[in-house]
């Protein structure tokens, strides 16, 4: 059996100039199913070969494989915007090799296979689960063996979706095979224009909260959307095998390790850091983590530095106690506020994020969050828009009050830069309007870029730095004008 990975080419948020790495939901499926024996497995990946539509299209109808598989795992390429390439992509390779199975998985997909499937007839199953399910979906195709019954897997009998029984998680992410970096252009990965050569790793899945807004619900199938606060996490010895292998064969000099909670566990972080000196492993890295999480590594942080930490990213999000208990976020204001003391006297630099089209969001609140966010001054700022993700507790309230039709999303807007729901009190237009206020005050100030660009901050948080400011325009251009980047 042929398996061919493919990824459109696709643009990268506003903030992050030219931004791109090896698609982690590919790489890791497809050592999983290559260590079970399918050998014959390749990635197209466009958007590190910028390749043209039309262009790939071709380049996969000359492989002429048995299944193509699309999707996504880490929102970093620009949030849902990706979909509307995967789904163009589909419909056209299936246009153009009809027999060729096409399958589904990660975000987005993974919570609504039933629409995928009713709305676009080129794609075949989607994988609700992990590596086990993807790699038992094979073994069904290969052997003709009844689809419906394979658990973790979305597929149609007489033309009507079903879906297959529920997948456990696996629990032991160290019994999975380092992902498969060997089918990459390794030598095309690039972080903020700048890092490179660039990785994105994924080290844990899952999370220990439940924040209402959090993009990661979509991860999950539908009916089982506990499965998202069930965190598992690689071993430390495991992270540092995949570090080594990233560094010592591909050259990798910049990693972005983008587990929402690389530092929920204190021990396991310093496990980690030990190791990492002990090898010389001379790789930077970039960490993000819920301020709580952040406070709690305070003994760590020097440690972490020396081995190659250089920018701590968390989320701000709402800036009042009652906001925070709303919005199930997990943290205090006064870790906010540590998390960015502890950070910066590490000379480790600050990127914090704030969010707004809450329902209850007032243009007075949302003023009020930015001043809050300009006062505990964080070295960069992100300002993410409310974007439901399905399955979550944000996604059920937008339905019920008849804000979003999920046969009419816009997967253009979707990125999380653009606003897609108005508030109770503000229109979509007004909250674009204020975003864009919020992101010329922050980055117009002298102050504030004298002392990051004259600080003891690694030269890389300089050059994202720079990289953040130089997008803020094309930011604004999405937000108020509805201009795509993804």
């Amino acid at each position: 059996m042929k398996i061919l990975f493919v990824m459109p080419k696709v643009g990268s948020w506003a903030t992050h100039g030219k931004h791109v790495a090896p698609n982690q939901l590919y790489a890791h499926w497809a050592s999983y199913v290559r260590e079970k024996g399918y050998a014959d497995v390749s990635v197209i990946d466009g958007k590190a070969m910028e390749i043209p539509m039309d262009e790939m299209v071709q380049m996969v109808k000359d492989k002429n494989p048995d299944v193509v598989v699309m999707g996504e795992q880490l929102h970093s390429y620009g949030g849902y915007g990706v979909l509307r390439h995967f789904n163009e992509a589909s419909r056209k390779i299936k246009a153009a090799l009809p027999k060729t199975k096409l399958i589904f998985g990660g975000l987005w997909y993974s919570a609504m296979p039933t629409q995928t499937l009713d709305e676009n007839p080129a794609v075949d199953y989607i994988v609700m689960g992990e590596e086990e399910s993807f790699f038992d979906l094979l073994e069904a195709i290969a052997k003709n063996k009844p689809i419906k019954d394979v658990a973790g897997v979305a597929s149609r009998v007489d033309g009507k979706a079903v879906l297959g029984p529920h997948k456990p998680l696996l629990q032991d992410l160290d019994s999975l095979p380092l992902p498969a970096y060997d089918l990459f252009p390794m030598d095309r990965y690039v972080g903020h224009t700048h890092w490179k050569p660039f990785v994105d790793m994924v080290t844990s899945r899952g999370c220990p909260s439940a924040c209402t807004f959090c993009y990661e619900w979509d991860q999950y199938d539908p009916r089982h959307p506990s499965d998202f606060l069930t965190w598992r996490a690689k071993s430390p010895e495991r992270v540092i095998e995949e570090l080594n292998l990233l560094h010592n064969k591909y050259g990798v000099k910049v990693v972005v390790i983008q587990d929402d909670n690389f530092n929920v566990d204190p021990a396991r972080v310093q496990k980690f850091c030990e190791l990492k000196k002990a090898s010389n492993n001379p790789i930077k890295w970039v960490s993000l983590g819920r301020a709580v999480d952040w406070v709690n590594c305070e003994k760590i942080l020097p440690l972490m530095k020396e081995t190659g930490l250089f920018t701590g990213v968390f989320g701000i999000e709402v800036t009042t106690p009652e906001e925070l208990k709303k919005i199930a976020k997990g943290i205090t204001i006064e870790q906010i506020k540590k998390t960015i003391e502890i950070l910066r006297k590490n000379d480790i630099a600050v990127v914090a994020d704030i969010m707004m089209g809450f329902d209850y969001d007032t243009e007075a609140i949302i003023k009020q969050r930015y001043e809050f966010t300009d006062m505990v001054d964080p070295d960069i700022l992100w300002i993410g828009y409310v974007t439901p993700a399905p399955n979550s507790p944000m996604w059920k309230m937008s339905l019920k009050k008849n804000w979003i039709d999920p046969k009419k999303v816009d997967f253009s807007q979707w990125d999380f830069l653009h606003p897609v729901i108005p508030t109770d009190h503000l229109s979509i237009e007004e909250l674009g309007r204020l975003g864009s206020w919020c992101m010329r005050e922050f980055f117009s100030k002298p102050g504030r870029i004298n002392r990051i660009m004259e600080s003891d901050f690694d030269i890389l948080a300089k050059l994202c730095f720079q990289d953040v400011m130089a997008g803020v325009g094309k930011w604004e251009a999405g937000a108020t004008k509805g201009e795509v980047h993804v």
